[in-house]
């Protein structure tokens, strides 16, 4: 991808009314991803969205995107723990900078 997205990548939110929130890539279109976050954005029923309107964290979960690469079973609370952690380690490295 010329923007760095795949599938696992975790994205931020720069536009809409999820502005500032965490994402995880499921699928990819030309000019659109699909983002799930486990709580409001599951699995089942992911968000569509521009590229235009995401920021990539270059942060790829690996676990979480292989197993969607095979077609394995992807729970929502894989997804939902996993961004949790990366949203802690974001905030712990803001407060070591300061």
């Amino acid at each position: 991808m010329k923007d760095g997205i795949s599938i696992g990548s975790v994205v931020l939110s720069t536009q809409g009314r999820d502005k500032g929130m965490y994402f995880v890539v499921t699928a990819l279109e030309d000019n659109y991803v699909y983002l799930a976050d486990g709580g409001m954005r599951k699995l089942a029923a992911p968000k569509r969205k521009n590229r235009r309107h995401i920021s990539d964290s270059k942060v790829k979960l690996e676990a979480i995107a292989a197993k969607l690469a095979e077609g394995k079973k992807v729970f929502d609370s894989e997804i939902k723990s996993a961004l949790r952690q990366f949203v802690q380690n974001q905030q712990e490295n803001q407060n070591v900078q300061r």
